[in-house]
This record gives C-alpha cells, sequence and structure tokens, in this order.
C-alpha cells in the first residue's frame, strides 16, 4: 500500500467513525444514543496534557469512543519537541502530514535496557511504524515548522513503558496506564463482589 494510499484510509477514518468526541463512550451504545457518524476534525477537544509543545487530538479512541480494533489519533509537535521514550504491546502506525523530523528506535529492546537507538529521518508524506515493545521517539528536529503526523496504533487502549533515557532498565520503565489523553474517560472496573 503507497503512501498516498495510507494517507486516503486515514482521512476516510478520521471522517467516517462514530462517536461524539465532547463525551466518554457508552460502549457499544453509540448507534442508538443519536451521535454523528461524521465528525469535523477542528470540533474535536485538543490538550497539550501538560506538555507546550504537543498537541493531541483523539479522533477514534476505546475510552472515548469505545473503538475496538484500532485508536486514531492526531498530533503535532511544536519545533524541538519530542514524545517521551517508550514502547507497548500494540503496533503503531505513523503517517507525517506535514513538516520533518527524527525516528528513534531501538533495535535491541529485547535486553535489560533499550541501548543505543537508530536514527530514522521522516518527512512529509512518509510513513513508518513502531514493532511491538521497541522502544521509540519521535523529534521534531526541524527549527522551522510543526511536525503534524496520524497515529494508528492496534488493540487499544494503550499501556505504555515511559523512559527517563535509553539505558533505562526496562524494570524502572515508568507504566502510564491510562495514557494521558485516556484518563478522562477511565473508570476503574467495579470490583467483583463474590
Amino acid at each position: 500500500m503507497g503512501v498516498q494510499s495510507v494517507i486516503f484510509f486515514s482521512l476516510t477514518l478520521l471522517f467516517c467513525l462514530k462517536a461524539e468526541a465532547s463525551h466518554c463512550s457508552t460502549h457499544g451504545r453509540e448507534q442508538h444514543a443519536g451521535l454523528r457518524l461524521v465528525k469535523n476534525i477542528s470540533e474535536l477537544p485538543q490538550d497539550n496534557y501538560g506538555s507546550p509543545g504537543l498537541s493531541h487530538i483523539t479522533i477514534a479512541g476505546s475510552f472515548l469512543h469505545g473503538i475496538k480494533e484500532v485508536e486514531l489519533w492526531l498530533q503535532t509537535l511544536a519545533p524541538g519537541w519530542r514524545t517521551p521514550i517508550n514502547r507497548h504491546s500494540c503496533e503503531e502506525v505513523f503517517v507525517v502530514l506535514k513538516g520533518s523530523g527524527t525516528l528513534y528506535l531501538a533495535p535491541n529492546s529485547h535486553l535489560e535496557y533499550p541501548g543505543q537507538p537508530q536514527e530514522f529521518p521522516i518527512f512529509t508524506n512518509c510513513t513508518f511504524h513502531a514493532p511491538v515493545n521497541e522502544a521509540h521517539q519521535v523529534w521534531n528536529t526541524n527549527q522551522d515548522e510543526d511536525l503534524h503526523f496520524l497515529v494508528i496504533i492496534s488493540r487499544p487502549p494503550i499501556k505504555a513503558f515511559i523512559y527517563d533515557d535509553w539505558f533505562m532498565p526496562h524494570t524502572a520503565a515508568n507504566l502510564k496506564f491510562p495514557i494521558f489523553w485516556d484518563e478522562q474517560c477511565f473508570q476503574t472496573p467495579a470490583k467483583d463482589e463474590l
């Protein structure tokens, strides 16, 4: 599948997924609640979650919309900003809509710690993926423009392990669940009274 096909598919998902972004999912009842099937992305909530160089919009989410198989985000990194070093047990595909930067990927994540990452240039109209449980980070290394990209993950909701640096042991990584943008809609499962 070419980059243009991936972008077309992703944008089709953007406009055709169900549910309203202004409230949390009722997990399966959206079809009966009269919620819109087509949404204007510019009307969806966005936040930086305490990171001034980030803009995040959940377009289709597990907790927010009740999506079960994939999740779709639109993110922007300001010049010089980066995602945390992280890994997770889901596949993650990125589609760069505008800008350029660097993907850092630790191919030895099966060792005691991620180790020295490989660097890959990323640019407008490219796609790349972070394999399951491979530590990675995306930087906007371009000082002149924002980096805009779509992120598609499998098996939501995401449980991310966050690292302070590339040589932090896996056992010391911080589990972040729910992830920042899922916190508002996360509900602790009820205790089984039996």
